[in-house]
């Protein structure tokens, strides 16, 4: 367990790591989006979400890539991955299977991290 958990934390960073760092200082191709989805995506570099995003992306994943604060790492990952989901499920499935891949990572981490989250699922404090 101990092993898959350390090749799961590399795979989810590397990836945001990237995408993280493309967002800060663009240097990947990008395609020209049309439609729903380019709309959407030229709204969020019009007024910075992108760059946010970008910050929050490259802290995370270099939380998870030095293996400090995971679980940390993870709350901060959990709801941008699910918006990406939702946005390549509706906008651009022929995209999906990168996201449906960090979700099962986040979630198997989360898993792997259990005793460190199991505190907000309590439904009563003392």
């Amino acid at each position: 367990m101990k092993i898959a958990t350390l090749i799961a934390k590399g795979l989810l960073g590397l990836p945001f790591l990237l995408f993280g760092l493309n967002a800060l200082h663009p240097f990947l191709p990008v395609p020209p989006l049309t439609g729903d989805e380019g709309q959407m995506m030229g709204l969020m570099i019009k007024h910075g979400w992108t760059l946010f995003l970008g910050v929050l992306y490259v802290v995370a994943a270099v939380l998870l890539l030095i293996g400090r604060y995971v679980p940390v790492a993870l709350v901060l990952l959990g709801p941008p991955l699910v918006v990406i989901l939702l946005f390549h499920i509706t906008l651009a499935p022929g995209s999906l299977p990168l996201p449906v891949v960090l979700t099962a990572l986040e979630i198997f981490l989360i898993y792997g991290h259990w005793p460190a989250f199991r505190g907000i699922f309590t439904a009563k404090m003392e």
